[in-house]
């Protein structure tokens, strides 16, 4: 530590550039923590849920036939099933396509059928664009419409609209409703086909019972896979299928890959630059103090010590740094968050969004732990030139 506050200049660089990369670690891996929390709730509290329920193999086929894969209209007991009260709502839906009239124009769409009452903790995501969401009232005749489809439809709030779909026996049928509203989700595409009405009316309209599928809503994400394993436990598995919001999310999945391997390059070009700087500051170090390190020999030093001193004197650099780096990364995460980032539309995201920082306890340990294993790293080569002088030519140079 004497060396390192000796030297008051170097010492200074080589701290702000370990305080500097721990920094950068922190506000990049942070703003995409951030993008991968916003992006993962967006899905799962747009309409997905954390789990779907169905019958076996309607994620795989019954998308072209949903009313083959039908489930009871009886809700299962999972709140009773499933420990510590982690269900926030158990949601029924009713999946199918038809075509959507309004005026002189006619666009296919994809409807779902739902209980309004049991919504709302799937659809804290959507945004209501125009008008209202949908009444309580299981005899009302409204519907939403995506705001995709409403444009393309030339549809607004008020205006009456006519849905036509093949029923489950094979037949045609109609019903005229009310706009209620306009909404908008995460995804464009399911915003320019989607219509939601209650599931009554959906039922009445395909003259059928029961759902194609059952939606849970969790009150934490992180406990997705502890309560899938307790519904498959709950129910016979030759009769459901029980399915994450992680497997049915592609677009996130993928988004997680490409971000990452990104960062991983991001967090390398940091760590290089930390490494280097250390390295070159040991270096100068090493230079300067030859003289001081040939008089250390002649009274009786051993390489390990020279080599365990300079080892030292770099990690206790990335030490201070990277403690600094930390404050400074905590206070700017702080300031970025408050002002916001903002950021265009993501590809298939009719809006964009203003972003913030997220420091998680395992982003700063790892910032910290990458710069600091970065300064030692960088001790390496100059400590161990250091160890290998020899008494004579250290004193001659050092003169």
């Amino acid at each position: 530590m004497k060396e390192v506050t000796r030297r008051k200049r170097r010492s200074a660089v080589a701290v702000g550039a370990v305080a500097f990369g721990v920094m950068a670690l922190m506000l990049s891996s942070g703003f995409i923590e951030w993008i991968f929390w916003a992006m993962r709730e967006g899905t799962i509290r747009s309409g997905l849920g954390h789990v779907q329920i169905t019958r076996p193999g309607y994620q795989q086929a019954g998308r072209s036939d949903p009313l083959s894969y039908l489930l009871p209209q009886q809700l299962p007991d999972l709140a009773s099933r499933v420990q510590q009260d982690q269900i926030e709502t158990l949601a029924p839906r009713l999946s199918f396509s038809g075509l959507l009239s309004f005026g002189d124009a006619s666009l296919s769409f994809l409807g779902e059928g739902l209980e309004p009452a049991l919504e709302e903790p799937l659809s804290r995501s959507m945004l209501i664009v125009d008008g209202q969401p949908l009444s309580d009232d299981a005899s009302s005749r409204e519907v939403m419409l995506g705001e995709g489809l409403a444009q393309n439809l030339g549809a607004k709030v008020g205006d009456r609209v006519v849905m036509l779909v093949n029923t489950h026996t094979g037949s045609i049928n109609a019903v005229e409703a009310t706009v209620s509203g306009l909404f908008a989700t995460a995804t464009q595409a399911y915003d320019d086909v989607a219509v939601r009405m209650p599931i009554s009316m959906a039922r009445e309209l395909l003259r059928v019972e029961g759902a194609t599928t059952w939606v849970v809503a969790l009150r934490d994400t992180e406990r997705t896979e502890k309560v899938i394993t307790q519904i498959e436990s709950s129910l016979e598995p030759a009769e459901y299928e029980v399915t994450s919001w992680y497997a049915l999310s592609d677009f996130y999945r993928k988004t997680v890959v490409l971000f990452s391997k990104q960062l991983g390059m991001l967090d390398f070009i940091v760590v290089l630059v930390v490494v280097l700087t250390i390295s070159n500051c040991m270096t100068i170090a090493v230079v300067e103090r030859t003289g001081e390190i040939g008089t250390a020999l002649a009274l009786g030093a051993t390489s390990r010590v020279l080599l365990r001193r300079f080892l030292v004197e770099g990690l206790m650099l990335g030490l201070v740094g990277a403690v600094l780096g930390v404050a400074a990364g905590f206070a700017a995460a702080k300031f970025i968050s408050s002002v916001g980032i903002p950021m265009p539309p993501p590809p298939g995201m009719a809006r964009g969004y203003v972003g913030e920082i997220l420091l998680t306890p395992g982003l700063v340990t790892k910032g910290f732990m990458f710069v600091v294993a970065s300064a030692l790293v960088g001790a390496i080569v100059p400590a161990t030139r250091a160890s290998r002088m020899t008494i004579v030519d250290a004193i001659r140079q050092g003169k």
